[in-house]
């Protein structure tokens, strides 16, 4: 069991999981949410209404990383989300708030806007100087797996062995990050559903979640409305919430730490529901 996290004045001590990490996009182009929160206004209100319904984190992200997207420039990026995290930090101060970025410039000014988390898709590979940022700033980064790009991820993936691989990849990123100097109590690992996999893929990520746990690190986990529950309910991106739950409650007993999530309520109250009963009469 990894050691209890503390992200400004809230203690992660894993006896509540999985937490909720509700998804805050400010760009049009989201896969599911695009435009939700694109202006101050109605970041605020989707934040207040992500918190109210039990996220401990808010991700907030300025650059679409579904598939084949296009990146966007540094610049941008920033535009987007730099007054989005002034605003948060200002409305909500005891809110934990991530920023979902690969780029250590993004990274760095949002952290000196009041941000407490990185969360990189590529775990450092494509902006190394995220990890100078992460050691700088003490804080807790998120090392995501990814096979690719968006640009190239789902065209054709290929593994031998998934979890082995992802597992050498966090052997091998957990190495970098200690000798760059980060603690690596404060590395959080996420195996990377739907970045640079198939549908095998995914459902062998989740089979095996248990066995990431040997890196006695916090395990998140995306799985919300990605394609490979579209594919087992034959539903589009915005019917997907109830198998995200059921995602969610086969998580909880794998043992997964964090889920970052669309729809903070219903993951919330399907958790909720699901552990009392298992506790009161299976328990």
């Amino acid at each position: 069991m990894p050691l209890p996290i503390k992200i400004r004045d809230q203690y992660f001590d894993w006896e509540d999981t999985p937490y909720l990490m509700g998804i805050l996009n400010v760009t049009p182009d989201s896969f599911s949410d695009g435009g939700e929160a694109e202006t101050i206004d109605k970041a605020l209100a989707k934040a207040d209404k992500l918190l109210q319904a039990g996220a401990k984190i808010l991700d907030i992200g300025g650059e679409s990383t579904r598939p084949f997207a296009e990146p966007v420039p540094e610049e941008i990026e920033l535009k987007k989300v730099l007054p989005v995290v002034k605003a948060l930090r200002e409305a909500f101060p005891k809110a934990i708030l991530s920023i979902d970025t690969y780029k250590s410039k993004v990274a760095e000014e949002t952290l000196k806007a009041g941000a407490d988390i990185i969360n990189d898709i590529s775990g450092g590979q494509f902006d190394p100087k995220i990890l100078d940022v992460a050691k700088d700033f003490n804080c807790p980064i998120v090392i995501m797996h990814i096979q690719g790009t968006p640009q190239t991820m789902q065209i054709n993936p290929q593994y031998q062995d998934v979890i082995k691989e992802i597992k050498t990849y966090f052997s091998e990123r957990l190495n970098i990050l200690s000798q760059k100097g980060i603690s690596l109590d404060k590395v959080i690992l996420d195996p990377g559903l739907g970045f640079g996999k198939n549908f095998t893929h995914n459902l062998s990520i989740l089979k095996g979640l248990k066995e990431f746990q040997e890196f006695d690190r916090p395990i998140l986990l995306g799985p919300s409305r990605k394609s490979f529950i579209g594919e087992i309910l034959k539903k589009p991106v915005s019917e997907r919430d109830a198998g995200t739950a059921g995602v969610a409650i086969f998580a909880y007993l794998q043992g997964v730490h964090f889920l970052r999530v669309h729809n903070v309520a219903m993951v919330q109250d399907t958790l909720k529901t699901f552990k009392y009963l298992f506790k009161e009469l299976e328990g």
